[in-house]
């Protein structure tokens, strides 16, 4: 194998599991604002699970976090949570690091 071959394989490899970090990344802050959401519903317990289960769900609709964003609010909405966009803009962003940073420790 040539010396590039040897890299191209290498940088597909690194391409790979790059990608699959940042997928399990979001996955994880989406089912930490899952978790964060069924408290001020006033979920507990395996009612919670579920719904921090539906939130990581929510994100497989389309790409981005807007999916995920629009189903959390309307939740929250829908329960008369008083939680503005930003709260939860803002959120999503603190827990992105907090995934980030509890898998790759």
């Amino acid at each position: 194998m040539s010396q590039f071959d040897e890299r191209k394989s290498a940088e597909e490899a690194k391409y790979a599991h790059d990608s699959e970090l940042s997928f399990k990344i979001t996955a994880r802050r989406n089912k930490l604002l899952g978790a964060w959401a069924a408290g001020l519903l006033g979920l507990e317990g395996e009612a919670a699970e579920d719904y921090a289960k539906s939130i990581v769900m929510a994100d497989f609709e389309e790409a981005g976090d807007e999916d995920v964003y629009r189903k959390v609010k309307a939740d929250l909405d829908a329960k008369r949570a008083d939680v503005s966009e930003h709260q939860i803009r803002r959120e999503m962003e603190e827990l992105l690091e907090v995934a980030r940073q509890q898998l790759t420790a």
